[in-house]
């Protein structure tokens, strides 16, 4: 039997996602958490074979959970189930100890997969990922002159995208929980970061990357 803990901000997500692992019968949710603080507590508690986790959440993001638990020596391997289908994110992911990646609109047997070879010690990407793309990407960027980029903490390469999805500080506040001034202040520090001046080069910038707006 495989044990899981659930880790998503949203309420009714948790419970979906409770309902579709326990469908299985070698799968048991163990615990759910909201935010990372109630995550780490879960672990220590039960101890879980796989966490299933979102990567937006408030306070500390996906991101810092997984590097700040890596960091413990927890032994739990980490599913990455995002509403981002950014090929930077998926490559940030699997840096940070991620062992699977799935998007929120996968089919539902993903995810069961990707928690089944996770906990077998295996990598696993959802569609509309390949391994092989996703190798020659980090293949790309690594070979890449340093642009600034992984300067970036897990924060603002979160408020990068929300901006680049067109959103004003006031709402990129409201979607992580922070306020519209601390927002800003990450977005001038991003920008510092990366040497761009103004919104058009950041949105250029993110497009580039593969972390703008997702296309018609």
């Amino acid at each position: 039997m495989i044990s899981i803990v659930i880790v998503d901000d949203h309420a009714v997500v948790r419970r979906g996602l409770r309902a579709v692992l326990e469908g299985e019968p070698d799968l048991v949710v163990l615990a759910e958490a909201a935010d990372a603080a109630q995550a780490a507590d879960a672990l220590v508690r039960t101890d879980p074979d796989v966490l299933v986790l979102d990567l937006m959440m408030p306070g500390a993001t996906g991101f810092d959970l997984m590097k700040a638990l890596r960091a413990r020596g927890r032994r739990a391997r980490f599913v990455v189930l995002s509403m981002h289908d950014s090929e930077a994110y998926v490559i940030e992911a699997l840096r940070c100890g991620a062992s699977a990646y799935v998007v929120k609109d996968a089919p539902i047997g993903e995810l069961s997969t990707a928690v089944r070879e996770a906990a077998a010690g295996r990598q696993f990407l959802g569609s509309p990922f390949s391994r092989s793309m996703l190798a020659a990407y980090a293949e790309r960027t690594e070979a890449a002159v340093d642009d600034g980029y992984e300067a970036l903490t897990p924060r603002e390469r979160e408020v990068l995208q929300l901006a680049a999805d067109g959103l004003t500080s006031q709402q990129i506040g409201e979607r992580l929980a922070i306020s519209s001034r601390t927002a800003e202040t990450h977005r001038a520090n991003l920008m510092r970061k990366l040497k761009i001046k103004g919104h058009k080069d950041l949105i250029r910038y993110a497009l580039k990357k593969g972390i703008g707006p997702p296309g018609p």
